[in-house]
């Protein structure tokens, strides 16, 4: 007999699994937080109810967040990232040869500190003497920096109702705080939320088409992730057009990563950015813009028991 981890998805739907045991479980200043030593996915992040990482294929969500931006830009020297306390983020983005400066502000201190001595695979990121840890607001972090990023990743929690991040999300960030940062030929890059067919209207399509306003040239891509139980979807954008073979991805691969990518290829970052007809048809014709009045959430919470 052992005790189970359940996920709300829907009223009548949830995803769950078998725990070893609870690693660390706590609430932090901003959101509740849960480590788990799970059977099937070894350790698991949990944030506010919602998976963020499994110890298993955390390598999917993290490569394709990443390695698409800093590959498409010509010669990516800083990244920063809002979010992405686990580190993972941050320890995709040093495999890059040319980065010198990688800037990770997460909110919440809690957050970091267990994540630093638990997640053991990132460990060496963090010690990394390119890598600059801030604890602060995203938002005000960067208002507040004089200096221009080639790169910023939106490595951030799900818009959850009650959360601390779905401002981070809204068009007037994007617009006033984010887009002036960016060095030009700047790449923004953020996870976007579940994607699959029945799942893909909650917030992708509506952060795809809130971040169509600010940006020129917009891409939307989406990822199977095992553990989430769904597609995921990232959105990429800049003013610059992104106009990047199969064969010269895998060369750039080759020449700028100090390291073996376990999931993404020049093919397999092409063709995830073809969506089937249905989501295709919704990243179309959505006309919602993501605002603080006007915010969508991510249903549920979940619960270890």
């Amino acid at each position: 007999d052992c005790s189970w981890y359940e996920e709300i998805i829907d009223d009548d739907l949830k995803w769950s699994f078998a725990l070893n045991r609870v690693l660390h479980k706590g609430t932090s200043q901003y959101q509740d937080i849960a480590l788990l030593d799970t059977k099937h996915f070894g350790k698991v992040l949990v944030i506010d109810g919602k998976m963020q990482s499994a110890e298993v294929d955390e390598f999917i969500y993290h490569e394709c967040l990443i390695h698409p931006p800093l590959l498409c830009h010509p010669n990516p020297k800083t990244v920063f990232i809002m979010g992405g306390g686990e580190g993972s983020a941050a320890r995709e983005a040093l495999k890059h040869k040319l980065i010198e400066k990688v800037v990770m502000c997460d909110i919440d201190q809690e957050v970091v500190d267990f994540c630093r001595r638990y997640l053991t695979v990132n460990q060496e990121a963090f010690r990394n003497k390119k890598l600059e840890l801030v604890v602060n607001d995203a938002k005000a972090e960067l208002e507040n920096r004089k200096e221009k990023f080639d790169i910023i990743v939106g490595d951030l929690a799900d818009p959850v109702e009650g959360g601390p991040c779905y401002q981070l999300y809204t068009k007037s960030f994007y617009e006033r705080i984010l887009k002036p940062k960016l060095n030009q030929n700047g790449i923004f890059v953020t996870q976007a939320g579940p994607a699959g067919i029945f799942t893909h209207k909650e917030v992708f399509s509506s952060i795809y088409n809130t971040i169509k306003q600010v940006f020129k040239y917009v891409l939307a891509y989406t990822a199977h992730v095992p553990s989430f139980a769904d597609t995921w979807g990232w959105v990429m954008a800049s003013d610059q057009p992104f106009s990047i073979s199969a064969e010269e991805l895998d060369n750039r691969i080759r020449d700028r990563i100090n390291a073996e990518l376990l999931y993404l290829n020049g093919a397999s970052f092409l063709s995830s950015a073809t969506m089937n007809k249905t989501v295709s048809l919704s990243l179309l014709n959505e006309t919602h813009v993501y605002t603080e009045e006007d915010a969508r959430f991510i249903h549920g919470h979940g619960v270890a028991y």
